[in-house]
């Protein structure tokens, strides 16, 4: 079966250029109709896993059933850098950001953090994701380390990738030998998107 991987929909901030971590605001029009897109490319029934943010929840929601909320799935923190327009950031903390997987921002998380926190999810979800479809909504960093996690390959690959708002990866889950493995079926697919 599969791990639907699901970016939420646009807010008021993407739309913005802001950084957006752990700050919550609410879908904008725009994202609550991705969310009801995203729901025409998932399949019937299957079980609904969301990050503990509102942009996610209400994402979660437009796909009908019951959501389980899983604080692991949480966007990054960004620190001081929150709510950033994301042209202001300096250029000397992006340098940090690419060449270091331990940096992090004041008040903030590494990469390597979001990584250890997010691959722990996926490990447990990857049970449930053999039999069951699965979808988890999440955000950008965390479906970028999902996409490290699937390839084994270290987080840093992360900034060779672009997730798009409202977008679908789906990671394929078979059983091997006495454990799972992952494959990447799909990334960042947005042709449900109108």
């Amino acid at each position: 079966m599969t791990l639907h991987v699901v970016r939420h929909g646009r807010t008021e901030a993407n739309a913005g250029g802001l950084l957006l971590g752990r700050a919550d605001p609410r879908l904008d029009d725009v994202g609550r109709l991705q969310a009801a897109q995203i729901s025409t490319s998932l399949p019937t029934g299957a079980l609904v896993v969301s990050s503990p943010l509102r942009r996610a929840i209400e994402t979660a929601a437009a796909l009908g059933g019951e959501v389980t909320i899983d604080e692991r799935l949480i966007e990054m923190d960004y620190g001081s850098y929150d709510l950033m327009p994301v042209a202001e950031v300096p250029a000397e903390i992006w340098q940090r950001w690419r060449t270091d997987a331990d940096f992090r921002p004041p008040g903030g998380e590494s990469h390597n953090e979001l990584a250890q926190r997010l691959w722990a999810a996926l490990d447990d979800l990857q049970a449930l994701a053999v039999d069951h479809d699965v979808v988890v909504v999440s955000h950008v960093s965390p479906i970028k380390a999902a996409v490290a996690w699937t390839l084994g390959v270290p987080i840093e690959v992360s900034w060779r990738c672009f997730v798009a708002q409202a977008s679908i990866t789906r990671i394929g889950i078979t059983r091997s030998g006495d454990g799972y493995r992952p494959s990447l079926r799909s990334f960042n697919e947005t042709h449900h998107l109108r």
